[in-house]
């Protein structure tokens, strides 16, 4: 039931975000994501100095670079999965060439976000040629191929269990975020090749089916309607910024799956307003799961975080930025990283894959142990 009245105690900032009593630390305490009933404490201490943590709840970060994906270097390993629940996949894709098959995905709906590399997605409804900073969006039930062109390769794929699709933009106008003038949809260019035989690889229920023709099985000639592989790229997004409020990370909500929500963090000028927070506020995501994967730029709120990095925080324990990140906020005049966040309903589970490449000593990178007094936590 939601509340009438807006209850006021002790001491707070009448503004959220803005004007923070001198000696006290915001925290965001809030339901559904940044949409539901809230409330804002004002700690004498930062919620993140803990000194020791025991149990499993806590911050993690993964090295995702150092994930063996290559699978026997055969040209196309079967992606590594590091996070998961019943309503999204977080993989990692390295390929080493072509899909020597084409494949369908029965199961799920499929985002290929590429950190590096470049290449061309052939489907049924034409290709889409990729470069870094691509978001491929591939419905489930289309049949591909992926055609890297030469050097590394390195694909964050979110795999939805659910249909994916955009936010509605409500009174920020059909053109925020992104015009739908920049989407990129395919042209049919179907093969005509035929003889031998051609394998269609299917997944459904985790598992594999081939299927094989005399042909080519990309051969449609076209196409209408509204349902289509598509393409956007982050240098496209343009960022919601507000010069005096520190927005939530939900303005920048790119795509909605079942109980998800995919957002890219673009650059953006940093609030002028002197009383403005300039720096994520602490919250404890006590409805959502958070999971930030690093593309590209200076990630000054992640000490020690670099591309192709990812940090996880979990349901029920507090995270913000780091101390170091309110230094050097004084300073810098615009944010310079680009990164992709899933958002998850409900908990996600670490896969033993990803327990392999865990910074263990990222929970302790808050606090006292940031400033260098404690050796355990560098990266």
């Amino acid at each position: 039931m939601e509340n009438l009245f807006m209850l006021e105690k002790g001491r707070f900032a009448p503004q959220a975000h803005v004007g923070i009593p001198e000696g006290t630390y915001e925290e965001e305490h809030g339901r559904d994501g940044f949409f539901g009933r809230v409330s804002h404490l004002y700690h004498t201490h930062p919620p993140t100095n803990w000194t020791r943590i025991e149990g499993p709840l806590k911050p993690r970060a993964l090295r995702l670079t150092d994930l063996d994906a290559a699978n026997g270097a055969t040209p196309w390993p079967e992606p590594i999965t590091f996070l998961y629940n019943q309503d999204v996949q977080l993989r990692i894709c390295r390929p080493q060439g072509a899909m020597p098959f084409s494949y369908r995905n029965a199961d799920a709906d499929e985002v290929y976000f590429i950190h590096e590399g470049a290449g061309r997605i052939e489907t049924d409804y034409g290709p889409l040629d990729f470069e870094r900073g691509d978001y491929v969006v591939i419905p489930r039930g289309t049949t591909y191929r992926v055609r890297p062109v030469s050097g590394a390769q390195f694909y964050l794929l979110i795999e939805s269990a659910s249909e994916l699709r955009l936010p509605d933009k409500g009174m920020l106008g059909r053109n925020a975020l992104f015009d739908p003038g920049v989407i990129v949809t395919p042209t049919p260019a179907p093969s005509l090749a035929q003889g031998g035989e051609w394998e269609l690889r299917i997944k459904r229920l985790g598992e594999y089916t081939s299927v094989f023709y005399p042909f080519d099985p990309i051969d449609v000639v076209g196409w209408k309607g509204d349902l289509t592989p598509w393409k956007l790229n982050v240098r496209d997004f343009r960022p919601v910024m507000s010069h005096r409020y520190h927005m939530p990370p939900s303005v920048h909500t790119t795509m909605l799956g079942r109980n998800f929500v995919i957002c890219t963090f673009a650059p953006r000028p940093l609030e002028t307003d002197p009383e403005a927070l300039r720096v994520p506020f602490y919250h404890r995501n006590i409805d959502f799961d958070e999971v930030l994967f690093y593309h590209e730029g200076d990630f000054f709120s992640r000490d020690g975080i670099g591309p192709g990095m990812v940090t996880f925080h979990p349901q029920g324990i507090h995270h913000g930025p780091h101390p170091k990140a309110f230094q050097s906020s004084t300073s810098k005049i615009e944010t310079q990283e680009y990164a992709v966040m899933v958002d998850t309903r409900y908990p996600l589970l670490l896969t033993p894959e990803a327990a392999t490449v865990e910074w263990q000593a990222y929970w302790a990178s808050w606090g006292a142990a940031s400033h260098g007094t404690n050796p355990q936590v560098q990266p």
